[in-house]
């Protein structure tokens, strides 16, 4: 039986400035924490539409709108094919309103230009690069 899973990424916008978050994700390694932005899992029977603008307020308490999808992206793990989508949301909330979850760390409003300073997963610079965001 073949087993998906959907995979959401909520890059958030507000004016010219993109929300990116901290996350833990080893102590075995020389820098456990890193910037990415928020995402997470499309509960079963959950649109991906509505499961970024949820991943996005749990994680953050911002509310968003889905703008549209940016990218997508594929792997597997064992005999379970993994689903990504990455959307653009916007959002008109005040910066000063963003109350993290406990698994982040801390918060940053960036410009796209400075999205190579902080995000280091070549493939997804290379994304953000077609989706003419920087």
């Amino acid at each position: 039986m073949s087993k998906y899973r959907i995979l959401v990424k909520g890059i958030v916008k507000k004016d010219n400035k993109f929300l990116i978050v901290e996350r833990w994700y080893d102590d075995n390694i020389a820098a456990p924490y890193q910037w990415e932005f928020i995402d997470g899992e499309a509960e079963f029977g959950e649109s991906p539409d509505n499961a970024v603008t949820r991943v996005v307020h749990e994680q953050t308490g911002l509310s968003v709108v889905v703008d549209c999808i940016l990218y997508t992206w594929t792997f597997m793990i064992g005999t379970e094919c993994n689903l990504g989508l990455a959307y653009l949301c916007l959002t008109d909330y005040d910066e000063d309103n963003i109350i993290l979850s406990e698994d982040l760390n801390n918060a940053k409003w960036i410009e796209g230009i400075e999205f190579e300073e902080y995000i280091h997963n070549k493939r997804m610079l290379e994304d953000l690069e077609k989706a003419e965001l920087y």
